[in-house]
């Protein structure tokens, strides 16, 4: 583990060594082995709770990550969902994530009011990921540990606003009392810097970490991502006001095709943004079916290396960054 060169709100909050976090990036893709890999690299990784077969399987998932940290912090994504019962199943697994020592979680999707009583009163961190500074100054309002800001390039769900993560680091740290994170398309240290620079407190990524050695994910899936220009995405879903930016695919051009149709029931669309199929693409490398989240940051994504590589590439970036202003400055 690279020695810290940056001590901030987040660092702290979190005990982490650098002001990197890795978001949580679908079901089951972010596991446990990957998670561990970001937190002994000296950052903070998330196991998402979605997806796994049972509660047995994701108590394993938290028991093999705490051993494979030593005892060190990790976290958990706890995606909110505005389906019945969404909200309520995830307050039924906050003492599982208690007795395995999660030390704090992501929440995102729609409003965590719900979840922040349970989960102070469990000693877990809430960290609320949003898609824009006026949703990120509410949940502010609601108590919890710290915002991430999620900008128009991420993928996954930028929201329906489409601000860029330029104006939102800015302004984010101009308006919000709480430790903040940047995020949607970083993938350099030279970006961390300028968060920094700008007031954020810790940059977050996911795309980019797509390539990591510790991944399950298919090696073609690797390669595709190696060899990405940024310009591989396109955004689905808007008609049902749950905007989506994934890899151009099949799947996604036939969502966009109902789109175009202008039809706007949920289930005419469930096949084709099924999570089954995209587990079993990400398994296989074929992704002609399903939605795979892909981020603009596809561009630095580079080639596969260990998590520890990567975070050894960023820091060295962000110095170098962080030297070249002090180059410029008269």
């Amino acid at each position: 583990m690279r020695e810290a060169i940056f001590r901030t709100r987040i660092t702290d909050l979190l005990g982490i060594r650098h002001p990197i976090l890795c978001g949580g990036m679908g079901p089951r893709v972010s596991d446990a082995r990957y998670v561990a890999a970001v937190v002994n690299a000296g950052g903070m990784g998330f196991i998402v709770a979605a997806g796994h077969e049972s509660t047995d399987a994701f108590a394993d998932e938290l028991r093999l990550c705490r051993e494979l940290t030593g005892g060190k912090p990790f976290g958990v994504n706890l995606y909110v969902s505005r389906r019945p019962g969404s909200v309520e199943a995830l307050q039924a697994i906050i003492p599982l994530l208690a007795d395995h020592g999660v030390s704090c979680v992501e929440t995102a999707g729609a409003n965590p009011a719900e979840l922040i009583p349970p989960l102070r009163e469990a000693g877990i961190r809430i960290i609320h990921k949003a898609p824009g500074v006026r949703y990120a100054l509410t949940a502010q309002r609601m108590g919890v540990d710290a915002v991430i800001v999620v900008g128009y390039e991420c993928g996954g769900h930028p929201g329906t606003k489409l601000v860029g993560t330029m104006v939102q680091a800015a302004h984010a740290p101009q308006v919000i009392d709480i430790p903040v994170v940047v995020a949607g398309g970083v993938g350099t240290g030279r970006q961390l810097a300028a968060a920094l620079a700008m007031g954020a407190d810790a940059v977050l990524m996911g795309t980019r970490m797509l390539v990591s050695e510790e991944l399950w994910i298919h090696p073609d899936h690797k390669a595709r991502l190696a060899a990405a220009d940024g310009t591989e995405s396109i955004i689905i879903k808007t008609l049902l006001r749950d905007h989506h930016r994934v890899l151009d695919n099949p799947g996604a051009r036939a969502v966009l095709a109902l789109e175009a149709q202008g039809v706007t029931e949920y289930e005419a669309y469930r096949n084709l943004i099924s999570g089954v199929h995209t587990h079993a693409g990400y398994r296989s490398g074929d992704i002609g079916k399903g939605a795979y989240d892909w981020g603009q940051s596809a561009i630095f994504a580079g080639e596969t290396k260990p998590v520890a590589a990567i975070f050894d590439e960023l820091l060295d970036d962000a110095v170098a960054a962080m030297d070249r202003m002090q180059g410029v400055r008269l």
